[in-house]
């Protein structure tokens, strides 16, 4: 079965022109990687821009590599020498970058955690300073009456005292011969 020539011109559906799109460049990067690699030993440089503005690129590296250096001479080499070492300062500053900004993003997170931690312990002392003022009131006795009168802080910076316990409802006992009434 013979191939028939098609007509070159634009593809009016977007997704069959996507589809096309992908195939040809395939297509194109494989015979860049031939005629760098298996053919000609030619450097190929190749870089495609998509419709959405995606970048994709092949380089042949073979002397990057250190492969193919045997027909270098001394500024060839020096070139290639200064090239490896850019490249290989701008990973260090990107490397550098990227775990700067984690750092950032970690001490961020580390920061609203630790507000977090401190509204929480607002909210469970002032919640413990509530049930010691119900208690008071209930059972008619002080606030320093109370063996659970102790401030929540008090409790968690206070490791010796570790058996007192944090209350944080009020549970009212009614008599046996009081029974709710309906209606």
């Amino acid at each position: 079965m013979m191939r028939r020539k098609i007509e070159i011109k634009r593809i009016d559906n977007a997704t069959n022109r996507q589809v096309t799109f992908s195939k040809r460049r395939r297509g194109l990067f494989k015979k860049a990687k031939e005629l760098a690699i298996i053919l000609c030993d030619a450097e190929v440089g190749l870089v495609v821009f998509s419709s959405t503005g995606r970048l994709y690129d092949f380089a042949s590296t073979r002397q990057l590599l250190g492969q193919q250096l045997s027909g270098l001479d001394v500024r060839d080499l020096q070139s290639l020498e200064n090239k490896l070492e850019t490249s290989l300062r701008n990973i260090h500053l990107k490397k550098d970058q990227l775990i700067f900004y984690q750092i950032q993003e970690l001490n961020r997170k580390g920061s609203l955690m630790h507000q977090e931690n401190i509204e929480l312990y607002n909210k469970v002392n002032l919640l413990h300073q509530e049930n010691i003022e119900l208690r008071r009131k209930v059972y008619g006795q002080g606030v320093n009456e109370h063996p659970t009168s102790t401030t929540v802080r008090d409790s968690i910076l206070n490791t010796e005292n570790e058996d007192v316990p944090i209350n944080l409802e009020l549970s009212v006992q009614r008599d046996k011969s009081e029974t709710p009434s309906i209606g």
